[in-house]
């Protein structure tokens, strides 16, 4: 499985990310929000737990999806 690597483009620098509770590697997606914005979020696809993208440099991080 391949983890989400989230690379903020002000310094250059990387994180990837995985579950704490079950070791599987995240997986980034766009959520709609109550107001109708879109939100990067990585999620998990085995324990569907959800966090909003990681943030470097004051601004969120990026990654392929």
């Amino acid at each position: 499985m391949n983890t989400v690597t989230y690379t903020c483009e002000k310094c250059g620098m990387s994180v990837k990310s995985q579950c704490a509770k079950c070791d599987t590697p995240l997986k980034n997606k766009s959520i709609t929000i109550d107001n109708g914005d879109q939100v990067q979020v990585s999620y998990c696809p085995d324990c569907d737990g959800m966090i909003k993208s990681p943030m470097c440099c004051g601004d969120d991080m990026s990654c392929e999806i």
